[in-house]
């Protein structure tokens, strides 16, 4: 379902001359559907008139302004970079007005994905109505708290050149309705009786309902209420996952019985150090999950946090379509109480414990498994995703025969945080030679990652041998012939995983379908085998060597001429 609200605005001047509250909604242009929408209310202070001058400014630069902002910018951002130009506008202009300064309060919700962002400044007010329960207000007044001066500001836009704005995140549910009030109205209402008027009709009815019990409750001020309501989700954006990732703090270790959101406790799969994984049950369907948490020691670790999201959201990205290859995201419960993302529970194995069990594979279980290794590989580089960490221990063949590639923890997918792309991922030993001169990961890093690991399941060995990451010299002889290992393996097979893990990036496949056309077609069009690396590209110093070896040589010859031979 798409993203899709009913929004309803209702404002009254009431017993005041002049009405000095300003709200309104934008909805995010076309292309841009993603980024949802703003709402803003304002309730301008007069002080020679300027009130309303300040709350029309206030919520139409913002609204005009937000969707300009790059899309790559979070919410909170954004908001805080135009009300800080805004706050910094007015308070110039009040100060050259002298005693006609103008002032307002400012609340603005951003709806994105599947959650808002609040920004306020002042005592207008956002309320969050779920269900039949009462109104909770989202936004803390920012006036005194004495009887006689409640309607004296702590906080307000254009009040001093630097203006603090508080911001709050939360989750949205569909059903939820979203009201913005200025004081006129919530003074004189009750939250439950204000749940009672904002869920009980469409979205305009209700902020009308809300404003005219208002104003019959007595109010001397301006009543003004935005009604959202909220009807339809986007699918959990990246921004959705990183705001969880801020919010929750993952769980405590985990026993055997202990329950998490709906979750029963089955097993601890691994400790990593970094991540928990977890076998567990859901108690409403009964069906096995997997659950995947930090670290206690890396509990604190923002970076840490936010990948933890960037993998939750790039696995149901990906995985979402229920294509064989991947481990499907499954959604957390919602109000989840921790971090963790929850995946479908596939019985089964890694290639690293078949490898202990089975360390001599049939030639047709290798060439099945690579099949469906590098056609799930080429479905996420078409997404735009490469892996960086293929190795055994993250390819799972299920109870079901299908291979699935696992953890997309160190995924690059161009959405990433800096600190992720930054980082040195994956295992030496799989590295393809050129990362380790300096260039980037690509699609060609996870076939040349892949290629080592069916050389090495094959053999028994891997094709360079262990490569530490201090390792100078990891290089320095091309890979022996699996032919030459095991005489049971067609010439064919060998000649394409050599080609798979050829020193010159020239010589290997460029894409996961050029790779899974060679092995599909087998024997029937036999891959050639790679030329041999000359001598000076394995060891470029070897020339050196040489030389240095044959100068010895000479000079040892012509010691010996000059000291023992006859003259």
């Amino acid at each position: 379902m798409s993203f899709e609200v009913e929004i309803g605005y209702t404002s009254r001047r009431g017993l005041r001359e002049l009405n000095e509250d300003f709200a309104g909604a934008v909805r995010a242009p076309a292309g841009e559907e993603s980024r949802g929408l703003i709402a803003a209310i304002a309730d301008g202070v007069s002080a020679g008139g300027h009130g309303l001058e300040a709350a029309q400014t206030t919520v139409m630069g913002l609204l005009a302004d937000y969707f300009a902002t790059p899309a790559t910018w979070a919410p909170s951002a954004a908001l805080d970079r135009l009300i800080g130009a805004q706050n910094a506008w007015l308070a110039d202009h009040n100060r050259r007005r002298h005693e006609a300064a103008g002032l307002t309060t400012l609340t603005a919700l951003v709806l994105h994905g599947q959650t808002f962002t609040l920004a306020h400044v002042g005592d207008t007010r956002a309320w969050r109505v779920r269900g039949a329960g009462e109104a909770l207000q989202l936004s803390v007044d920012h006036a005194f708290d004495h009887p006689d001066l409640r309607s004296r500001l702590t906080r307000a836009i254009g009040l001093d050149d630097q203006v603090r704005v508080d911001y709050t995140e939360g989750e949205l549910r569909i059903g939820d309705c979203l009201v913005l009030t200025s004081d006129g109205t919530h003074n004189r209402l009750k939250p439950a009786r204000l749940a009672a008027l904002a869920s009980g009709a469409d979205a305009q009815a209700a902020s009308e309902a809300i404003v005219d019990e208002a104003l019959a409750a007595g109010s001397r001020d301006n009543a003004t209420a935005l009604v959202i309501r909220v009807l339809g989700l986007d699918a959990r954006h990246l921004d959705d996952e990183l705001g969880d990732a801020r919010r929750l703090a993952p769980p405590a270790p985990l026993k055997v019985g202990d329950r998490l959101d709906g979750y029963a406790i089955t097993a601890r799969i691994a400790d990593t150090g970094v991540h928990l994984l977890y076998q567990a049950r859901d108690t409403a369907s009964g069906a096995l999950v997997a659950l995947k948490t930090l670290h206690p020691s890396r509990a604190g670790d923002p970076e840490e946090r936010a990948m933890l999201a960037h993998e939750a959201w790039l696995g149901a990205r990906v995985g979402s379509d229920g294509e064989p290859g991947l481990v499907r995201v499954l959604a957390r419960r919602e109000g989840a109480s921790a971090l963790y993302i929850v995946f479908d529970w596939h019985g089964g194995r890694t290639l690293e414990q078949l490898r202990r069990s089975n360390p001599r594979p049939g030639a047709a279980e290798a060439i099945t498994a690579a099949i469906q290794v590098a056609r799930a590989l080429g479905r996420l580089h078409r997404h735009g995703v490469v892996h960086r960490d293929i190795k055994p221990g993250n390819l799972h063949l299920g109870d079901d025969g299908q291979w699935r590639i696992l953890d997309l923890g160190v995924a690059l997918s161009g959405r990433e945080g800096e600190a992720q792309r930054e980082l040195h991922a994956g295992t030496p030993s799989y590295i393809n030679p050129e990362q380790w001169e300096g260039a980037a990961a690509d699609a060609a890093s996870d076939l040349f990652a892949l290629g080592v690991t069916l050389y090495q399941w094959l053999s028994g060995r891997l094709p360079y041998g262990e490569i530490e990451p201090y390792q100078v010299g990891r290089y320095r002889r091309d890979a022996q012939a699996l032919s030459r290992i095991r005489l049971d393996l067609p010439v064919w097979l060998d000649h394409l995983v050599r080609k798979a893990i050829a020193r010159d990036p020239r010589q290997r496949f460029e894409t996961a379908e050029e790779m899974l056309l060679a092995l599909e077609r087998g024997a029937s069009r036999e891959t050639g085998a790679p030329a041999a690396t000359p001598l000076i590209r394995r060891d470029p110093a070897a020339l050196w060597k040489i030389g240095l070896a044959l100068s010895l040589l000479f000079n040892a010859l012509l010691v010996f001429w000059l000291l023992f031979l006859p003259r």
